[in-house]
């Protein structure tokens, strides 16, 4: 595999698992589109938690499959059921969508420091985060060898700066779109999707 064949699957696996419809998104949008607090401090929070992720999961797990080699093919395995699993549940979200975004126009203004402070429990505080980012793109990046883990890496930190800047800037144009939970029901359906050709693609591999 070339050096952009795997940047760009870094971009497409890190979009897929970055943009899946959660707490810190949601969050995160809501205060662009409502416009009530600095985004620039936000967006860069989030991204820089992202990386921080990432470079755990790469750096983490490339000792473990440098000290223990077959780890890489449970790894492997592991990696499957996940992308399975995680296509599964957009496929049921895409299926049956909930109510989108909703946007309380008197709710209470948080202050910049209070809403970093919400970002940073919804970033670090959430499980899923160390599964994504340590554990799955980790494992992914190994996969790809120890010259091309780093530009996988890379790739998903493309993917974590275009994605956190498009839904921490984009906000107030996207506010009629993702009110509606027409919109959420579209990028999970291409989650679901996604999930399975990686899948498909790591058995094969």
């Amino acid at each position: 595999m070339t050096a952009t064949s795997t940047l760009l699957m870094g971009v497409g696996m890190g979009l897929g698992l970055i943009a899946a419809v959660g707490a810190q998104n949601a969050y995160v949008l809501k205060r662009s589109i409502r416009g009530d607090v600095a985004m620039v401090p936000i967006v860069a929070f989030c991204v820089v938690s992202e990386a921080a992720l990432i470079l755990l999961g790469v750096a983490g797990v490339g000792v473990l499959i440098e000290s223990a080699p077959a780890a890489i093919t449970v790894m492997k395995w592991i990696g499957v059921v996940f992308l399975l699993a995680y296509g599964a549940f957009a496929a049921s979200r895409a299926i049956r969508p909930g109510d989108g975004l909703q946007v309380d126009g008197n709710a209470r203004v948080p202050s910049t420091l209070g809403a970093l402070a919400a970002c940073a429990a919804f970033t670090w505080l959430n499980p899923h985060a160390y599964l994504d980012c340590v554990v799955f793109l980790g494992t992914l990046a190994n996969q790809q060898g120890t010259d091309l883990r780093w530009v996988f890496a890379a790739g998903a930190f493309i993917a974590g700066v275009l994605w956190f800047s498009l839904i921490g800037f984009g906000g107030k144009a996207l506010r009629g779109l993702f009110a509606r939970p027409g919109a959420w029901r579209v990028l999970d359906a291409g989650i679901a999707v996604m999930m399975l050709v990686l899948a498909i693609g790591l058995v094969r591999g």
